[in-house]
């Protein structure tokens, strides 16, 4: 049986209600911040694989609205990034951005290393690493679908899928406790008095959404993404792999941020709404189609570079993150929040950062420097980070 494009849209749509259903119901699903798509999708391929099994029925589903939905959620991320922000976060914001670059070449050299040791492919060891772990489901999809296409890597959208949700589990896991251990032994607190927050630094503006506050951002973003694939195909052959995602991401950036000064405004609701409506439908139809059965023969060597990864995530965040970004309280935070991206989403670096300062007190600082880095930088980074490794010819040869 297979769906077509309306009836796979419908299908997801119903995913996410699922979903949404499950994180309520079952509470470690939200504390650990299992995004909705996944505790539905993953639902529902399992009753699919046991369908199957026991009945030889089997469903297929349309892809044809999946690469728009994932590049309309790259060009959203990218049409978020307001640079005149980033000077707020002052001098942590610096040092923070500049400890998760040689991060990053770390995790992945990590995750490469570990591929090799236990007779994978190379490009799993990238999966393994920043591709899902701090790129999340969105990137590692975007990433296994063009790795699934050019090398011919079997079950690797399953296994980018299953490392990107352990990796928010593992994430959400070892944040506090690394935290609070840097707290009792620097003998930290928190400040008693919380400073304003200035509300430009995260405010989302209070207008509903209107008609045409959000048709200029679907514009927008529909323009990001014509002309990132039109790029795209530009730049094929040149000899260095740049995705579509980024080039849709990159002119999402130019567009925020050059139409400003000729009077483009982009309501930052529509944007989030473009963005989460996306990226969710696209998780949706991924999890509700996937292979169960293949996965699970490479689950077991994906787990062991999982736990390499933690135990890195660990370490650097304790004796370098810690250090670069203050040695103190707010420091301290700031690490909760690195484990949070190094392991899993920004969400689950600012779900680690609330755990902490409810307990110890405010940290106001970091609840500025952390979404700004979360909501676009670092997914430039790693982009560009991942794009050396993969022109590597013995990585992505």
């Amino acid at each position: 049986m297979t769906l077509q494009p309306v009836e796979t849209l419908l299908a997801a749509a119903l995913v996410l209600l699922l979903g949404h259903l499950l994180n309520r119901v079952i509470a470690p699903l939200a504390r650990y911040n299992i995004p909705e798509p996944i505790s539905g999708g993953l639902l529902v391929a399992v009753l699919l694989a046991i369908a199957e099994q026991l009945s030889d029925f089997s469903i297929s589903f349309d892809n044809t609205l999946k690469p728009i939905l994932m590049l309309s959620f790259f060009a959203a991320v990218g049409l978020s990034a307001d640079l005149s922000l980033l000077g707020q976060g002052g001098k942590r914001l610096v040092m923070f951005v500049l400890v998760l670059i040689p991060f990053l070449f770390l995790q992945n050299a990590l995750g490469l290393l570990a591929a090799l040791g236990l007779d994978m492919h190379p490009l799993m060891g990238l999966v393994g690493g920043s591709i899902t772990l701090i790129g999340g489901h969105g990137t590692g999809a975007a990433y296994a679908q063009t790795f699934a296409e050019q090398h011919n890597i079997q079950s690797i959208l399953e296994l980018s899928m299953t490392s990107a949700t352990m990796g928010l589990v593992l994430g959400g896991l070892v944040g506090g406790p690394l935290a609070q251990w840097l707290i009792k032994r620097h003998k930290l607190s928190g400040g008693e008095i919380i400073p304003d927050v200035p509300s430009d630094a995260h405010d989302i503006t209070h207008n509903p959404i209107a008609t045409y506050s959000f048709l200029p951002v679907l514009c927008a973003t529909l323009a990001a993404v014509l002309g990132g694939q039109a790029l795209a195909s530009l730049f094929a052959d040149s000899g260095v792999t740049v995705p579509s995602f980024l080039w849709c991401m990159l002119l999402g950036v130019l567009i925020r941020n050059l139409g400003r000064p000729l009077g483009l405004q982009l309501n930052l609701k529509a944007i989030d709404f473009i963005s989460s409506v996306s990226l969710s439908l696209f998780l949706a139809i991924t999890m509700m189609a996937l292979s169960l059965v293949s996965v699970a023969s490479m689950a077991g060597p994906l787990l062991v570079i999982l736990l390499f990864q933690v135990a890195l995530v660990m370490l650097f965040g304790a004796l370098l993150t810690f250090r670069a970004v203050g040695r103190d309280y707010e420091a301290a935070v700031m690490s909760a929040a690195f484990c949070g991206f190094a392991m899993g989403a920004t969400a689950t670096a600012i779900a680690n950062m609330q755990a902490i300062t409810q307990r110890y007190g405010p940290a106001p600082q970091a609840f500025i420097v952390v979404p700004l880095v979360g909501a676009f930088l670092i997914d430039i980074i790693n982009a560009v980070i991942l794009t050396g490794y993969i022109s590597l010819s013995w990585v992505g040869g």
